[in-house]
């Protein structure tokens, strides 16, 4: 009963914010300023966020805020809002992460390979991960492992993290990630999967330093 109470709230929530950019849009389109201010209080704090997490440099992610919002209101007047403007606004902003990486002249994006999870008989590793919510009070707990699980998302391939922070942080489902990135259903589904193996694979191990230390 509470999940499906949760799920219809959040529904609920998710028709009152589409509805709300829409008439956003329409003003802004009209000329109103005060319409692009409101966009920006709406969504700058996540993209700038999804910025931070990609790149983790403070510079670079408000340049990616910056450049997200510029070329928005350059073609939101061309905007058909044939997708959500959330949406629209976070394809630009991974736009402009793969764009800052490039300019880097990082290493290429590396594969994870699923064999490298595996044992030898076929196999994969169960990972022994922590869990906290047995003891809420327990801040200490819960304060390592969320730096632990930062630290592991930052070690991921650029290709999988985009793909890791769209859907399991920022919540798109696989097609909407698909569309944000330009990829193929399928390579979201792959690129989620082994993202999560090497995360299970990175917090456990650290978790093991940890209890043996």
């Amino acid at each position: 009963m509470t999940h499906r109470i949760r799920q219809e709230n959040a529904t609920v929530t998710a028709i009152a914010t589409d509805m709300t950019d829409h008439h956003l849009i329409a003003q802004f389109k009209g000329g109103s300023m005060k319409a692009m201010e409101a966009i920006v209080d709406r969504y700058e704090n996540r993209i700038f966020t999804f910025g931070l997490k990609m790149c983790g440099q403070l510079q670079d992610a408000e340049d990616i805020t910056q450049d997200t919002f510029l070329n928005a209101f350059k073609y939101l007047n061309s905007f058909r809002e044939e997708t959500k403007l959330k949406n629209w606004l976070f394809k630009i902003a991974a736009t402009a992460c793969i764009r800052k990486r490039r300019k880097k002249k990082c290493e290429p994006d590396r594969e994870l390979s699923l064999e490298s999870f595996m044992n030898k008989d076929g196999t994969f590793e169960t990972y022994d991960i922590p869990d906290g919510s047995d003891d809420p009070s327990d801040k200490v707990l819960q304060a390592e492992m969320k730096s632990v699980i930062s630290d592991a998302i930052k070690t991921l391939p650029h290709k999988y993290k985009l793909v890791f922070n769209l859907r399991d942080i920022e919540g798109f489902n696989t097609k909407e990630t698909a569309d944000i990135l330009g990829i193929s259903i399928e390579s979201v589904k792959t690129r989620l999967h082994r993202a999560r193996l090497a995360l299970r694979e990175k917090i456990s191990h650290s978790y093991r330093e940890g209890k043996s230390a």
